[in-house]
């Protein structure tokens, strides 16, 4: 009975570790994604205005896009909430935790056109199109980044105490 009791023991904390392994593995994999085909508009352009918001909290990249001027914001700004719907329904994610892992560009298709010019000649005339592919990642504190923290309050509380 005693032997029973301590492989038991012995065998739930095996799998406790697994466990534990299994969801640092699955939170550091997980990611919600979002990809954008043949949008209008070059990929010059569009880099420039998603270059900005790599690497920020969602709430600050989507009030960036909100207030931009430029035309494909929109465009961005309902492929940023799609993947922030994606995260909540289908990774489980916290919405308030995430922010653009990653924001690539690519190039599309190109549309080849010629414009009428002087003396029988043609221009040629490119449109070019792009793909956007967007990821999001929950931020994951580490113990060190809370124990900075927890030093910056104790200083910050000692400076106003010695102040008064």
């Amino acid at each position: 009975m005693i032997e029973e009791n301590k492989i038991n023991e012995e065998t739930n904390k095996k799998n406790k570790k697994k466990n534990i392994a299994s969801e640092v593995t699955k939170k550091e994999n997980d990611f919600a994604k979002v990809y954008l085909k043949s949008i209008k508009v070059s990929p010059k352009k569009l880099n420039i205005i998603i270059s900005p918001i790599r690497g920020l909290n969602v709430e600050k990249a989507l009030n960036y896009l909100s207030f931009s001027q430029k035309r494909i914001s929109d465009q961005i700004k309902k492929a940023l909430q799609s993947a922030i719907a994606n995260a909540e329904n289908n990774h489980q994610l916290d919405v308030d935790k995430l922010y653009v892992h990653e924001a690539s560009v690519g190039k599309g298709l190109v549309m080849k056109r010629f414009k009428a010019r002087a003396k029988g000649r043609g221009v040629r005339i490119l449109k070019p199109y792009s793909n956007l592919t967007i990821k999001l990642k929950e931020q994951v504190e580490t113990q060190i980044e809370k124990k900075n923290k927890i030093i910056k309050k104790d200083k910050k509380e000692n400076i106003n105490e010695e102040k008064k």
